[in-house]
């Protein structure tokens, strides 16, 4: 009984589903009760908010490059104002055996310049998911490895609220794979 207390075996997949689960559930419940980003008008449309089923295999290591130089890039907006974002490195990853690649960013504003946001679009950008793309987001750690989860993957909140500014993903960041986990856009008669 000890040695199985002590082994490195992985989370079980069942209890990963749990928790990433209950996530979910707590942030509808959290829309729900907060005005924005949400409105009103649209929380019986929107919520509970719609995802792909779960898939542990789309929970992959990252190896995060550092940038040279650290770019500023100008990026396109749902508003159609251009935002400032500045490239930080590139997260290298396999994903379904396939070698990927992300840059990942920080908005060239931002206070905090260890809280990094990986913009993608995929192939299911604009029929399943929402055209503009989809965000991931986690804080730099020392060791340059990350937990690069799709299943993480959600809409930003012009997806909800049209008075939100969102930037789009750097064009290095169009993913050439669909990406049928994270949220997905609520259609007609689906949750």
């Amino acid at each position: 009984m000890v040695a199985a207390a002590c082994s490195n075996k992985p989370p079980e997949n069942k209890d990963y589903a749990s928790r990433l689960t209950a996530e979910r559930q707590a942030k509808d419940a959290q829309f729900m009760e907060e005005s924005e980003p949400i409105p009103k008008s649209r929380k019986a449309k929107l919520l509970p908010l719609a995802y792909f089923p779960i898939d542990p295999e789309y929970n992959v290591a990252a190896t995060l490059k550092p940038a040279e130089s650290e770019a500023i890039i100008v990026v396109p907006t749902s508003t159609g104002k251009p935002r400032r974002t500045r490239i930080v490195g590139t997260l290298e990853f396999v994903l379904k055996g396939q070698p990927l690649k992300l840059a990942a960013t920080v908005d060239d504003e931002a206070r905090n310049l260890d809280h990094l946001s990986v913009m993608f679009t995929d192939l299911t950008s604009g029929t399943e998911t929402y055209p503009g793309g989809r965000y991931i987001e986690f804080d730099r750690n020392g060791s340059g490895i990350y937990e690069l989860d799709f299943n993480r993957a959600f809409n930003p909140y012009c997806y909800y609220n049209e008075s939100y500014e969102c930037p789009y993903p750097p064009p290095e960041n169009r993913l050439k794979v669909p990406i049928r986990v994270g949220e997905r856009v609520k259609s007609e008669g689906k949750s």
